[in-house]
């Protein structure tokens, strides 16, 4: 990890709108006694990065304006429907996932009845975990498609997800260990 900031999140936020507002870098490090270095490393990728959405936003809304009247209302009307569509997706892929999971689970449960001994004689189970197992399957369908139609960015996100703490067990007390325990084992 690095080294903990010595500006505030209210005083780096203020940098990015200076940034935006056309303040130079060097000037802002002097006033704020930082490297410059420092704030680029920080912030101009972002600033960069919200800049291009801007322009895209204000030449976007130059092509609206171009267009006739009606044109417009449409293109405003299509991209509201389009908005949705994204949105109704989205809740369709989790809620889709979320009835994967529970399907899976109660596949699971099913698996239990099966006997190991003699697994033919459990036909019914059997048929169950497989009716479980491709209803899970297709509820699963959206949301799978959407990452993969998206695994671009999904990749990014695991990519930026920072790491997962680590703990060092022979630095825990002995209750603290049962309890970090307990939890992965419920998990």
């Amino acid at each position: 990890m690095g080294r903990r900031s010595k500006l505030t999140d209210a005083q780096w936020a203020d940098i990015e709108r200076r940034m935006l507002e056309g303040e130079a870098v060097r000037a802002l490090a002097r006033e704020f006694q930082v490297s410059e270095a420092a704030i680029r490393a920080r912030k101009s990728t972002q600033v960069e990065q919200i800049k291009s959405v801007a322009n895209q936003i204000v030449a976007t809304e130059r092509a609206v304006q171009a267009l006739p009247i009606p044109a417009q209302i449409t293109a405003h009307n299509l991209a509201a429907k389009l908005r949705a569509i994204s949105d109704n997706l989205a809740s369709a892929a989790h809620y889709g996932a979320a009835t994967a999971h529970r399907l899976n689970a109660l596949a699971n449960s099913e698996v239990a009845k099966i006997d190991d001994a003699d697994p033919l004689k459990s036909g019914d189970s059997l048929k169950g975990v497989m009716v479980l197992s491709r209803l899970a399957n297709d509820s699963a369908s959206i949301a799978l498609n959407l990452l993969a139609a998206n695994k671009e960015s999904v990749q990014k996100l695991n990519e930026d997800a920072p790491p997962a703490p680590t703990v060092d067990p022979s630095k825990l007390s002995d209750s603290a260990l049962a309890e970090l325990m307990a939890a992965r084992a419920q998990a």
